[in-house]
C-alpha cells in the first residue's frame, strides 16, 4: 500500500506547489511509482508537469463530483514512473457542490482507493485554504509534509493549520500525521532566512527536514517550461536540494510502507 502524502499550507506563495511537483518527480526517477493529485483549482501542478489544463477532457474535477473513475482522469507525464491526476479551474466550484453531498469530506479518499495499489507515493497539492477541498486532501492521506519560506511572518497561521490538522485526525482520519516541515525559498546570506529555521526548529523540533530549498532562479523558471527541476536543470542547486529531500523520504519508507 503506498503512502499518501499531501502537501499543505493555507498560506500562498510557500513554495507548495514546487515541492509537490519536483519531489513527486524526484521520487519517480529513484524507481518509485508515484502520482500526484492536483488538489489546487489554479491547476499549477498539472501546467508544471506540461499538461496543458485548459484542455482537460477530464479531471479531479470529474473524480470527485461527476463520479468519474480516478483511472480514467490520470495520465502519464514525461517523466518515467510519474502520473498526475490533473486539475483546472472547473475545481473552484466544487466547493459549494459539495457541501449538499453525503460524506462530503472522504470524496477523495473513496475515489483515490482502487489506485492505492498501484503507486508506492501518492503526493496531493492541496489548494492554500483550509475548505473542503483541503479537508478531502487530509482525509486522503496518511501524512501532511508543510513547506514554510523563510520569510517574515513565516510562522503566521499555522497553528491554525496543525490545529486543523489534529480535528481532521479525531474526527475524519486517524490514522493522519504530520510528516514533517520543508524550509523552502532558503538564502543563506541573509540573517531572516537563519533566523526562520530557528525559529521553525523551535515549533516543530525534529519534524524539520535536513533539507533546505534555496531560493533559486532555475526553480522559478521551470514551471513556465512545463517540466520539473530535475528535467529542465537537474545540475541547479534546487534540483541538488529535492533529491536531497527525496532520499529522506525514502529513509522513513521501511517505517510507514
Amino acid at each position: 500500500m503506498g503512502r499518501v502524502i499531501v502537501v499543505a499550507n493555507q498560506k500562498g506563495g510557500v513554495g507548495k506547489t514546487t515541492t509537490a511537483v519536483n519531489l513527486a518527480a524526484c521520487m519517480a526517477q529513484m524507481g518509485r511509482r508515484t502520482l500526484l493529485i492536483d488538489a489546487d483549482p489554479q491547476g499549477n501542478a498539472t501546467s508544471g508537469l506540461g499538461v496543458d489544463k485548459r484542455a482537460l477532457t477530464s479531471s479531479v474535477y470529474d473524480v470527485m463530483i461527476n463520479h468519474l473513475p480516478a483511472a480514467e482522469a490520470v495520465r502519464g507525464t514525461e517523466v518515467a514512473g510519474l502520473d498526475i491526476l490533473p486539475s483546472n479551474i472547473d475545481l473552484a466550484g466544487a466547493e459549494i457542490e459539495m457541501v449538499s453531498l453525503i460524506s462530503r469530506e472522504t470524496i477523495l479518499a473513496q475515489a483515490i482507493q482502487p489506485l492505492m495499489g498501484q503507486y508506492d507515493f501518492i503526493f496531493i497539492d492541496a489548494p492554500p485554504s483550509l475548505g473542503l477541498i483541503t479537508i478531502n486532501a487530509f482525509a486522503a492521506a496518511n501524512q501532511v509534509l508543510i513547506p514554510i519560506q523563510c520569510e517574515f511572518y513565516a510562522l503566521e497561521g499555522l497553528s491554525q493549520l496543525v490545529k486543523t490538522i489534529s480535528l481532521i485526525k479525531k474526527h475524519i482520519n486517524k490514522d493522519l500525521e504530520v510528516e514533517g516541515v520543508v524550509l523552502t525559498m532558503y538564502d543563506g546570506r541573509t540573517n531572516l532566512s537563519i533566523q526562520v529555521v530557528e525559529e521553525v526548529k523551535r515549533f516543530f523540533a525534529e519534524k524539520v527536514h535536513r533539507a533546505v530549498i534555496p531560493r533559486n532562479v532555475r526553480l522559478g523558471e521551470a514551471p513556465s517550461h512545463g517540466k520539473p527541476i530535475t528535467v529542465y536543470d537537474p545540475k541547479c542547486a534546487g534540483a541538488e536540494a529535492y533529491m536531497d529531500l527525496a532520499k529522506e523520504f525514502l529513509e522513513t519508507e521501511g517505517e510507514d510502507g
